[in-house]
């Protein structure tokens, strides 16, 4: 994927094994937990480019939260600053190759940021 493609979508859920059986039911979503991610079970849609996470809801994350692609999670999180932006979650590990962060646009909404890798540990 490329600077600025969408390229995961998380859903925040208070029950992973209803919500797999909802959504995978509802739109045939394949859903499964991989190995060093248990607790966060990861969808695919049919088309096999769309794709996220049933993610743990909590009181900060409570509605979907989509995640683009960046060259740089670094440089990324101080434009958005520089633009009035805030930075919610810093820069984060997911694993060796690849970084997630969140941001908070001028109007409030909750962005993910991504850098890395984005195939071969799962869908999205």
């Amino acid at each position: 994927m490329a600077h600025g493609d969408i390229t995961h979508i998380d859903i925040p859920v208070s029950d992973a094994k209803r919500a797999t059986e909802f959504y995978g039911t509802l739109f045939g979503w394949e859903i499964s937990e991989f190995p060093g991610f248990e607790g966060y079970p990861m969808w695919q849609a049919p088309n096999k480019i769309s794709g996220g996470g049933l993610a743990p809801r909590d009181e900060g994350f409570t509605q979907p939260r989509s995640s683009i692609e960046v060259d740089s999670i670094d440089d990324t999180l101080v434009k958005a600053v520089e633009l009035g932006g805030e930075v919610l979650a810093p820069k984060t590990p997911i694993d060796e190759t690849s970084w997630w962060a969140v941001l908070k646009d001028p109007d409030g909404n909750h962005i993910g940021v991504y850098e890395g890798r984005t195939s071969g540990s799962g869908a999205g």
